[in-house]
């Protein structure tokens, strides 16, 4: 005798939204390439470029704001008509990245003033971003089964973190190279995710 199936195990187990991450990937990647690296590039006391102080922060700041934009408009797109679960997951996953940055604003000004050193922030905010990013990135994958954005988020994550183990201009080549490098690689795998996922 067969047994009669509950509405919640008729139901599918996977969201139907299949984002394309390509335009977030690219213009995330080079935001972090040219911010982090200008920072890297200009830090310390012999750089290998003479900026101004505000040039490297200029550049991240225009950067993420463009990626943000970009990634706003390729999430809506892909929610546009979405109901139920898919719905829910993209405005909650929505609402997690102020939520995290919120934190991680009430985090650094916390410690920088409990320590007494404004500087710390100039290394906190890029770490502590790439954390909250990470993370961001982890439940993102985990909620639409996305490999690709959930290993994104797990090396954002870690390699952000491990380079406030190192000093000097180290964190920023990091950030840089590890960061918006893997980036770039995320975007050329992409298309093979989305293939795969159709």
């Amino acid at each position: 005798m067969s047994q009669p199936v509950s509405s919640a195990e008729a139901r599918p187990s996977t969201l139907r939204v299949l984002l394309d991450n390509r335009p977030s990937y690219l213009s995330f990647g080079l935001a972090w390439l040219l911010g982090h690296g200008a920072y890297a590039m200009s830090h310390g006391a012999d750089p290998l470029l003479r900026l101004p102080a505000a040039v490297p922060t200029a550049l991240l700041i225009a950067g993420l704001l463009i990626a943000m934009v970009i990634t706003s408009v390729v999430t809506m797109r892909a929610q546009r008509g979405a109901t139920g679960a898919d719905a829910v997951v993209g405005n909650l996953l929505a609402v997690s990245w102020l939520v995290g940055f919120g934190a991680l604003f009430l985090v650094i000004t916390a410690l920088s003033s409990a320590l007494a050193q404004d500087d710390l922030k100039m290394l906190l905010w890029p770490t502590g971003s790439g954390l909250i990013v990470g993370l961001l990135y982890l439940a993102g994958g985990a909620a639409y089964r996305d490999v690709l954005q959930y290993a994104l988020g797990a090396w954002l994550a870690l390699t952000s973190t491990a380079a406030l183990f190192l000093d000097g201009a180290s964190p920023y080549w990091v950030l840089a190279l590890a960061g918006g490098g893997s980036y770039l690689v995320a975007a050329a795998v992409e298309p093979r995710r989305r293939a795969l996922a159709a």
